[in-house]
């Protein structure tokens, strides 16, 4: 900004240069006019008054009275053309103050003008009256000087004021400028203090809040990554120990029956068929239920049916899976409305939504009904809706990892989750827009 004005007043300095030369160039070709016109007349009246003086006394009167004029320089010459000199001179000044440059700008061509002294009719001599502007451009750089001067003077004492001005009204920007580098740093504890400017504070503000989103962006994903560890050491442990528990029986019990079938094989006697055909069926019923296992523990940890079958057959698959494994609750959907296939991501962030909705009515509502209902929208948005007749939400609820999951999962693909007191129940309500990469990826969904 100091920079700027400072432009301007060179620019306005130059203008004004270039007004007082035009201004003073004028005023001195009309000054020297003027001075000619004056000494003219004042050598012809000097002529007439003296008439009955004699020629020797006439020229040096002449010369008398026209020596040290300003702005001209008159010379008087006899008849032979010889100078008559001063009975008295008067020294002039020679040294002049304005620079060569100057002079040549403003100084108008010189004249000169020869005036015959005649008396009685007999020419006598001559007055040779030559313009001298010197001493009017001494007058003119002068003034020039001093305006310069003096606006010097003022802008010195502008830049100053601006200076001081500009620091104070700016130093706030410098306290922005340190609180962004404290953000770079990524220490979101920097805030700003609200300076006096009301623009200034709108930007401090500004600045606080969003130190303060993220902040409270960087405790949530502090608290989503130790959800994020604990859920995978919860379902570590609850793989472990569903291995224990379901697959130890039934490998012991292939074991034994294997024993079994070769005790039985190698005895001196013959082998009782009956027994064997027991032993091979009970071997055959116990592999049933190891494949059972296998694929329910496979199909939570990552649904196998996807981009095999369109997604409204998964989500089908997924009600039935529900309602076999909690005979108490009654699962109903709708997906008429449904597409295909939208991508890998979004109908797996669709199928988990579901999923974990469903599971959460179950285990925290004790629902009796749960409805699904998905379908598509005008804009390209898919639109989920899961509603239960359980006990709602609990005044003193917390966010749990399965919600968190659901919330980072739909926000990931620019989507809302909302979740609500159905009256009776609770009602988990989900828009998630799909784009381009639905007709990628429908295309290799075989037809049901």
């Amino acid at each position: 900004m100091i920079l700027l004005v400072l432009a301007i007043d060179l620019l306005a300095a130059l203008l004004s240069c270039g007004v007082i030369v035009l201004n003073a160039r004028s005023a001195v070709e009309v000054e020297m006019k003027a001075a000619l016109a004056n000494v003219e007349l004042l050598v012809s009246d000097t002529i007439d008054l003296a008439q009955s003086a004699s020629p020797e006394t006439l020229l040096q009167t002449l010369r008398l009275r026209v020596q040290g004029l300003r702005h001209v320089r008159v010379t008087v010459l006899d008849a032979s053309g010889a100078v008559v000199p001063a009975p008295s001179p008067r020294l002039r000044r020679d040294q002049h103050d304005p620079p060569r440059w100057f002079v040549a700008l403003i100084a108008p061509a010189t004249r000169q003008h020869e005036l015959p002294i005649v008396v009685q009719g007999r020419s006598i001599g001559t007055a040779r009256i030559t313009t001298q502007p010197r001493d009017e451009i001494d007058e003119v750089w002068g003034y020039a000087v001093s305006l310069s001067l003096a606006s010097l003077l003022v802008s010195l004492g502008l830049l100053a004021a601006l200076y001081v001005a500009f620091g104070r009204v700016l130093a706030p920007l410098t306290q922005v400028a340190d609180g962004l580098t404290q953000l770079e740093r990524q220490d979101y504890t920097a805030r700003l203090a609200p300076p006096a400017s009301r623009e200034l504070a709108i930007i401090a503000a500004r600045f606080n809040s969003v130190a303060q989103a993220l902040s409270e962006t960087r405790a949530a994903n502090g608290r989503l990554n130790r959800q994020l560890l604990s859920a995978q050491d919860d379902e570590r442990r609850a793989t472990a120990l569903e291995l224990h528990d379901e697959f130890g029986p039934c490998l012991f019990a292939l074991e034994a029956n294997a024993a079994s079938v070769i005790r039985m094989a190698g005895a001196v006697a013959a082998p009782d068929r009956a027994k064997l055909t027991q032993r091979a069926e009970e071997i055959s019923t116990i592999v049933g239920q190891v494949q059972t296992l296998n694929r329910d523990l496979l199909n939570r940890l990552r649904p196998h049916a996807l981009g095999q079958v369109p997604l409204p057959d998964c989500l089908v698959l997924l009600l039935r899976d529900f309602t076999r494994r909690h005979s108490g609750t009654d699962f109903a959907g709708a997906f008429d409305g449904l597409g295909s296939g939208y991508g890998d991501v979004t109908d797996l962030t669709v199928f988990r939504c579901i999923q974990e909705s469903m599971t959460n009515a179950v285990r925290h509502g004790r629902a009796g009904r749960v409805t699904v209902e998905a379908h598509e929208e005008a804009h390209a948005r898919l639109v989920i809706t899961v509603r239960d007749d359980g006990g709602g939400i609990a005044p003193d609820h917390r966010v749990g990892l399965g919600l968190s999951g659901m919330r980072e999962r739909v926000g990931a693909l620019g989507g809302t989750l909302v979740l609500d007191n159905g009256w009776p129940g609770t009602v988990v309500r989900i828009m998630i827009p799909f784009g381009s990469e639905r007709s990628e990826d429908t295309s290799a969904i075989p037809d049901a």
